[in-house]
Formats: C-alpha cells, sequence, structure tokens
C-alpha cells in the first residue's frame, strides 16, 4: 500500500504561479514512476507530467514550457510548479505513483485560476 498526501492547491489568477506537493509514505520502494494528472469538470482525467525513478519526466504536450515535475527521492516528495497559469488549468489535481501491478492515487487537490 502506499498513501499519497497532496498539498499546494487553491486560487491563482490568470499569469500566476502555484506549487503542488506529494508526500509518498508506505511500500515506497516498489514506485516506478510518480506524477500527476488532473480532471476539470465533464472532462476526462488527463495526464499532466510524471517522473521516473531514474528521473525522466514526460509531460502532456500542451503544458510544456509551463509546468514543471521534480521529485525528491530522499524525502518520497514530488513537485509540481506550474507556472503562467490559465483558466483552462482550473481542475483537480491527482497526484499518484505507478507500479508494477497498477498504481495509487492521492485524494486530490483544487487548483482554480481566475481570468
Amino acid at each position: 500500500q502506499v498513501q499519497l498526501r497532496e498539498s499546494g492547491g487553491g486560487l491563482a489568477q490568470a499569469g500566476g504561479s502555484l506549487r503542488l506537493s506529494c508526500a509518498a509514505s508506505g511500500t515506497i520502494t516498489t514506485i516506478k514512476a510518480m506524477g500527476w494528472y488532473r480532471q476539470a469538470p465533464g472532462k476526462q482525467r488527463e495526464l499532466v507530467a510524471a517522473v521516473t525513478s531514474g528521473g525522466s519526466t514526460d509531460y502532456a504536450d500542451s503544458l510544456k514550457g509551463r509546468f514543471t515535475i521534480s521529485r525528491d527521492n530522499a524525502k518520497n516528495m514530488v513537485y509540481l510548479q506550474m507556472d503562467s497559469l490559465k483558466p483552462e488549468d482550473t481542475a483537480v489535481y491527482y497526484c499518484y505513483t505507478r507500479h508494477s501491478w497498477g498504481a495509487y492515487w492521492g485524494q486530490g487537490t483544487q487548483v482554480t485560476v481566475s481570468s
């Protein structure tokens, strides 16, 4: 089992920044990748960014250049720096960990960007 605790969501103005954090605990040695998905109202959940245990990163094409994912393996943390926010970034952001057998998800943190 892996437990994930997200923090850092909230309200931002368009053009502003927010930084999300996610702390993992439990069976963390089996984590192959950590990252973030998001789900906006009425839309499907979509990948935002992910980082593997080896440090390789993957981003949604539409977010490259504005969002940056990083990982602190010593602290079992993953971060998402979100810059130049747009109203369309408004969504619930979910932290996840990927394992050989599946994934664990956090409860989600709301990000709201006002125009």
